[in-house]
């Protein structure tokens, strides 16, 4: 297969926007290096046919949302941990309710992550999402319902909308 330039300028261009959207989905860089990589195959494969009709980006970024499923329907047991184990450098994490929030996302379920990933941020539809990753609007509507659920006890707040940890960084409501 010969090469195409404006395969190597679409990566040069997009990679690091899919790697970020790659860790949002897999919330680790090294499973997000994987999602892009293959990825990135499928979509040099598909190259040729996709530049006439079909906008590259999404087709990588809906490859990269479906990989990611499958890859939590084959590992759904095993438990990963943020942990190295031996000594290793570590970027500043976000603290307070940030922090705790995005530690939420991390420990939800692959299928609500996705989920929660393509509506929030990549703005899908619940019909988009059913597509996308090959279940029901339903399936969607509950998968989303849940992980909200879950999302909010993680970072509780009180009757007037204020995060129980603003409250306590500023000693009392704002």
């Amino acid at each position: 297969m010969e090469a195409d330039p404006r395969f190597a300028e679409f990566v040069a261009e997009r990679g690091d926007a899919l790697l970020r959207y790659g860790y949002v989905l897999a919330g680790n860089p090294h499973d997000a290096a994987d999602l892009v990589q293959e990825a990135l195959l499928k979509l040099r494969a598909a190259w040729p046919r996709l530049l006439a009709k079909e906008n590259p980006e999404s087709y990588v970024r809906t490859i990269m949302a479906r990989l990611h499923t499958a890859t939590w329907r084959l590992r759904r047991r095993e438990l990963l941990s943020w942990e190295l184990p031996e000594h290793g450098h570590h970027d500043a994490l976000p603290s307070g309710d940030e922090q705790a929030m995005w530690e939420a996302l991390a420990g939800l379920p692959r299928k609500q992550r996705v989920v929660v990933v393509l509506r929030y941020y990549e703005g899908f539809s619940d019909a988009e999402i059913a597509a996308t990753l090959g279940i029901s609007r339903g399936t969607v509507r509950s998968q989303a319902s849940r992980a909200l659920d879950k999302l909010r006890s993680a970072v509780p707040v009180d009757r007037h909308g204020i995060s129980e940890g603003v409250r306590s960084e500023h000693g009392g409501r704002r």
